[in-house]
């Protein structure tokens, strides 16, 4: 396979992600009080961030908190980023780290997987439903190249082999 071939396939997806955190805390609490804070800021990073395609948000249009399909104390973020490089720029190389770093304030520490990754065509905005499916996908089979993690990813070129089609 050429470089050109493969970067003319990579540029037919975009990179999926659904994170979802349990607060330890209702939203109102003051113990939540600066991650809320945080909120618009850190979601306006991400929409000026390089690579940024898409992101769910809710009634406010700022951030997903009226979004609760697993009740009110679990916040859902789900965004589309052109690359995986790009998304990993945005969550380890800018602002947001910061209120990764703190997470344990705010969120149980998960039992299981809470956030995957997956690729979809270039133009397509997922549905909760959609990622929904892949985090049962990666929490039922592991990482594939239908349903993956930071720590172990695979490549929209990967979506082509037979054994991801199975």
């Amino acid at each position: 396979m050429t470089g050109h071939h493969f970067s003319d396939q990579a540029n037919r997806f975009h990179l999926a992600q659904l994170n979802l955190g349990k607060l330890k805390y209702p939203l109102d609490d003051p113990r939540v009080a600066e991650f809320v804070d945080w909120l618009k800021p850190v979601n306006e990073m991400a929409e000026r961030s390089p690579g940024y395609v898409w992101r769910l948000v809710g009634e406010s249009g700022v951030d997903t908190r009226s979004i609760q399909p697993l009740g009110p104390d679990v916040v859902v973020t789900m965004s589309v980023w052109e690359s995986q490089d790009a998304l990993w720029d945005y969550v380890y190389r800018s602002g947001h780290l910061d209120a990764l770093r703190r997470r344990g304030e705010w969120f149980e520490r998960p039992r299981r997987p809470e956030q995957v990754l997956w690729w979809v065509p270039a133009g397509h905005i997922p549905t909760l439903e959609e990622a929904f499916e892949r985090l049962e996908l990666l929490r039922a089979e592991g990482p594939s190249p239908r349903a993956f993690t930071f720590r172990e990813t695979f490549t929209p070129q990967d979506l082509m082999e037979p054994s991801a089609l199975a």
